[in-house]
């Protein structure tokens, strides 16, 4: 069996580089976003789904009821899978919490913030493991910076620290991923966080797009990982 894993559809908050880590934000997909949802209808076995996931996130369960249909399976909440908790930058540009994640690190919790960076991925690795439990196939509806952690794995070289910003994810593009490689993926990744296996992004890698505040200072920095996807309608990491 496999689990596939994607993000949510569109929506203005992130179209315009927001972050969203609180769920009781009435925060849905918008016009873009419904139409993303054929890129689901084309990539998934909707047909075959037995379980789908969603984290608490209106934007979340949307994307997921929508692509299931009417009738469709009931759909399972997993609040593992929510977005970060950003604290203090909740609802601001993702380049202010950019700009704080690259001068404190990822083990450091944002004020006013309940996890830090590596603390929210481990959650998320987590929550796709504990979809074991339910019946394949299953599709899990999540957010960008576990699609974008999970695409970064997949892609990595060997002896690759873990960066601190990763490849963007596209939105409703699936991580197809199977049963017997799921444990060992995300057992990687969970030993990564845990032995501290985590590196910075520098300035000095050609194959990544650097975003820079006002002052042309480099804060947060994209690897370039996805080039069929037009650079108009990409996003920042995990806004």
């Amino acid at each position: 069996m496999t689990t596939y894993i994607l993000r949510h559809g569109p929506t203005d908050h992130s179209r315009r580089y927001l972050v969203n880590g609180d769920p009781a934000k009435p925060i849905h997909l918008n016009e873009d976003g419904r139409r993303a949802l054929a890129k689901g209808w084309n990539s998934l076995p909707l047909h075959s789904v037995r379980t789908w996931v969603a984290s608490e996130f209106p934007r979340a369960q949307q994307t997921a009821n929508l692509l299931m249909g009417v009738p469709g399976p009931e759909l399972i909440i997993a609040p593992q899978l929510n977005e970060l908790d950003y604290g203090e930058f909740e609802g601001n540009p993702f380049l202010q919490y950019a700009g704080w994640l690259d001068g404190h690190g990822p083990d450091e919790r944002p004020p006013g913030g309940t996890e830090s960076q590596s603390e929210g991925i481990h959650r998320m690795l987590t929550g796709v493991l504990a979809a074991l439990e339910h019946p394949g196939p299953r599709v899990l509806v999540a957010h960008g910076l576990l699609v974008s952690v999970l695409l970064w794995h997949r892609a990595r070289t060997s002896g690759q620290n873990m960066p601190l910003f990763f490849p963007e994810a596209p939105y409703v593009d699936p991580v197809a991923i199977r049963d017997e490689e799921l444990p060992g993926f995300i057992g990687t990744l969970m030993n990564d966080l845990e032995t501290g296996g985590r590196g910075r992004a520098t300035d000095t890698d050609d194959c990544r797009r650097i975003f820079r505040n006002g002052n042309g200072s480099a804060i947060a920095t994209v690897d370039s990982a996805f080039p069929s996807h037009p650079q108009d309608q990409k996003d920042l990491p995990h806004a």
